[in-house]
């Protein structure tokens, strides 16, 4: 059976337009859920939602939002006035740009969904604007009210459709500095810098999605299985942690034992120094 689109709209590119309809990409629902139980009675324990100074249940209807003022005298806002404060949406992807592919930092990514033809009728023109596209290596943002807040879209080439990737406004990305401001410059050269390179050359690869396993998910999986079955789960050992002193007798074991693993007739990139290396040119790390 075909998935449910999320959303269904047009993406707009100038004086052209197609029928669009939106699924979600990245999807929790296979995850293992736990409730939340009474340890005594074995029942699911409710939710109830109660005043907090009277501590009396609070009926659907007398909920309301508010903003507090810092006042001690919340703001109330009824549902219609936060409705109308919603834009309306026209259900249109408005492309406002097209820059490289590469021309977006990360943190500002959000949340993926896959775009696909609404009905055979907009496939011709998605198709043109998928190849477009492709051909000139860009990606497209676009804006559209969707779930009933504007959003902006970083919408790329995928296959045969577009996967169109929500976006964090710029005021919801706390700035680098924040959190890296108070890391010192440190001078990393001679034996530990070549190790170092060695080691990250040794582990070159290419990024398989379907080759990492949800450890988390597998270790519930694997508690929920015991506990029906009457055993118990190991603890895990707790991980070692290399001390500053330690790092250099650290990276030579971890480039030796890479160097050991490395199949025959592929070597590594970078030869292993010995163990008294000439002395590096100075460098410093970014």
């Amino acid at each position: 059976m075909a998935p449910r689109a999320n959303w269904k709209g047009h993406l707009k590119v100038g004086e052209l337009s197609a029928a669009v309809a939106l699924y979600t990409a990245a999807s929790t629902s296979e995850r293992i859920a736990f409730h939340t139980i009474n340890r005594r009675t074995g029942n699911r324990i409710e939710r109830h939602f109660v005043d907090s100074e009277t501590e009396k249940p609070v009926e659907r209807d007398d909920q309301v939002k508010g903003y507090d003022t810092g006042s001690g005298d919340p703001i109330i806002f009824e549902p219609e006035e936060i409705a109308a404060a919603v834009p309306e949406s026209d259900k249109t992807l408005t492309v406002s740009a097209f820059f490289p592919c590469a021309g977006l930092d990360d943190v500002y990514l959000d949340r993926p969904y896959y775009l696909a033809p609404a009905d055979r009728h907009a496939e011709e023109a998605f198709d043109l604007i998928r190849e477009g596209m492709q051909a000139e290596k860009v990606a497209a943002l676009a804006e559209a009210v969707l779930f009933r807040r504007v959003r902006l879209l970083l919408i790329r080439p995928c296959g045969k459709g577009l996967v169109g990737t929500t976006l964090n406004f710029d005021y919801e990305v706390r700035s680098s500095k924040e959190v890296f401001g108070d890391i010192p410059k440190l001078d990393i050269k001679g034996e530990m810098l070549e190790l170092a390179e060695h080691i990250i050359d040794t582990k070159a690869g290419t990024f398989d999605p379907a080759a990492f396993d949800d450890r988390y998910e597998a270790a519930l999986a694997e508690l929920v299985k015991a506990k029906i079955e009457g055993r118990k789960i190991a603890k895990p050992k707790p991980v070692k942690r290399t001390a500053s002193g330690d790092l250099l007798s650290a990276l030579r074991e971890s480039a030796a034992a890479m160097s050991a693993s490395k199949p025959a007739g592929k070597p590594a990139k970078r030869k292993a120094p010995a163990d008294k290396p000439q002395p590096a040119p100075r460098r410093k790390a970014s």
